[in-house]
């Protein structure tokens, strides 16, 4: 039975992806919503790329880091969101095996990415405020892009193993996916494999990514904090922690959810609520790293008109 259940493992070329409802006017009111969302976040974090290259001033590492976090969260929206807007609409909705497992590798790759790119920037931040006279030194033109490279780099590779991992597994006959995209718990639950060791491997992977970079950027946001109270003067105290709070407020919403996600066992989260946690961060959150960076930020307020006045 073992070897008709390998032969029919081989027959599952897509998976259908349950989604969010099954209601008509459900699915029509969530795809508006995360249309304009998904606009709203492509619209602001182009905006972001635009004014940093576009304005001189604004060439200085923090932007630049800015800049790359930005075109960041196109990539990653971008992963998860169309597809999801097209199954909201269509009345099968399936994706490809081979489409599912590039999904899995993106949305892993640049998550990882993301949390390499935060602590890069938390790294710099940090440097801004407790070394400000060795800054130029440290932080040159060279260093900005090693680190940036860096991120990027790390982050392609950090995908490999699990996808591979994933890829290599049987599923047989039942290809429902209980998500909206392909994520790892949903697709370990379908498998007729033995799933110990990938669960194991993907676990570990994932404590050391984000707790090694929760760690970097904690740290240097506490480093940060108690240079901060020695400042003597309460004007002082508040321009330096408000270039920083917003880089911290996306911090703390990012890792909070991505920890909630993956640095637990799997099986304990109803899928209702793994959804919901999902689509904060792969939905809401690449629209707040904007609003938060920009709105937050008087020199970035100036330049963007200044550009639009240019322009």
């Amino acid at each position: 039975s073992s070897f008709q259940e390998m032969t029919n493992a081989t027959v599952v070329l897509e998976f259908r992806l349950l989604g969010f409802s099954s209601n008509p006017r459900c699915q029509i009111l969530l795809f508006t919503l995360f249309l304009v969302i998904y606009i709203l976040t492509i619209l602001g974090n182009m905006i972001i790329i635009s004014v940093v290259t576009l304005e001189p001033r604004l060439h200085s590492p923090m932007y630049k880091f800015l800049k790359n976090l930005s075109f960041l969260e196109v990539c990653y929206t971008t992963t998860i969101v169309p597809k999801m807007l097209a199954n909201l609409l269509a009345q099968r909705k399936t994706i490809s095996f081979s489409g599912c497992m590039a999904q899995l590798y993106y949305f892993i790759s640049l998550g990882a990415t993301e949390c390499y790119l935060l602590s890069v920037m938390a790294y710099d931040r940090f440097l801004a405020v407790c070394e400000p006279l060795h800054y130029v030194v440290v932080m040159t033109a060279e260093s900005y892009t090693c680190l940036s490279a860096g991120s990027w780099v790390t982050g392609v590779f950090t995908g490999f193993l699990p996808c591979l991992m994933v890829s290599r597994l049987h599923f047989c006959r039942y290809n429902l996916i209980d998500h909206f995209f392909c994520d790892i718990s949903p697709l370990l639950k379908l498998s007729c494999s033995d799933i110990t060791v990938t669960e194991a491997v993907i676990f570990i992977l994932s404590l050391l990514v984000l707790s090694s970079c929760f760690l970097l950027t904690l740290v240097s946001y506490l480093l940060i904090i108690l240079n901060i109270l020695k400042i003597p003067s309460a004007s002082g105290k508040r321009v330096t922690f408000s270039t920083c709070s917003s880089h911290l407020m996306v911090v703390t919403i990012y890792y909070g959810a991505m920890i909630s996600m993956y640095v637990r066992p799997t099986y304990n989260l109803s899928s209702e609520l793994n959804k919901a946690v999902s689509v904060f961060y792969t939905v809401v959150t690449p629209l707040l790293n904007p609003v938060i960076y920009s709105l937050r930020n008087k020199a970035f307020k100036k330049a963007l008109g200044q550009v639009v006045v240019r322009h």
